[in-house]
């Protein structure tokens, strides 16, 4: 994901948004394929990869919002 620069609650909000459906894209079609399958160990899987995406996603913006020391 790009660098952003947030001056303000809309900014985050918009920035939100967009990493939200990246990660929904990205995982959100797996998990769906994976229900499909009925196979419980691939829903699992897939879905505890989603859970590592948004995981990721609020480290990597708590981090930006920290900054390097």
């Amino acid at each position: 994901m790009e660098s952003r620069i947030v001056h303000g609650r809309d900014d985050f909000a918009l920035w939100a948004i967009d990493r939200a459906n990246a990660i929904l894209t990205d995982q959100g079609s797996a998990l769906a394929t994976a229900a499909r399958s009925g196979d419980d160990i691939k829903i699992g899987a897939t879905a505890q990869a989603l859970g590592q995406a948004i995981v990721d996603a609020l480290l990597e913006t708590f981090d930006g919002l920290v900054g390097d020391e």
